[in-house]
């Protein structure tokens, strides 16, 4: 076995800075750009802010690549349910699926603010 299969002594990562933490916090907030223009808002929000800073800093790459992945989830999930309106089912689900995207946007600004990556539950990964 060689010595390049194993691996080195992994080398400790810096918190992220007050300032990329601020805007990965707002990468996040960004989607409650939904009030202003809903079925769009939460998506060009995140998508904005991320443009702008993601080669500020890594954590904003990544934390802004994810609050955009779970916003265009959130959106596809959201259309499911206008579709499945017609069975009358998708009104509740609408709502349940609005509620937990606005609680876990909540969670995931909270958990960048304090600099610790968060990866959303339910989310399928558009950009990688």
């Amino acid at each position: 076995m060689s010595d390049s299969a194993q691996p080195g002594p992994q080398l400790p990562v810096p918190p992220p800075s007050a300032e990329a933490r601020k805007w990965a916090m707002l990468c996040h907030y960004a989607a409650f750009a939904w009030l202003l223009a809903p079925m769009i808002g939460n998506v060009v929000g995140p998508l904005v802010v991320w443009q702008l800073k993601r080669e500020s800093d890594p954590y904003v790459d990544a934390q802004g690549r994810e609050a955009l992945n779970f916003q265009l989830t959130l959106s596809l999930a959201l259309l499911v349910c206008g579709a499945l309106a017609w069975l009358l089912i998708g009104f509740p689900l609408m709502a349940l699926v609005s509620v937990v995207g606005l609680v876990l946007t909540v969670i995931a600004g909270i958990k960048a603010n304090e600099g610790k990556p968060w990866r959303y539950p339910f989310c399928i990964r558009f950009l990688s």
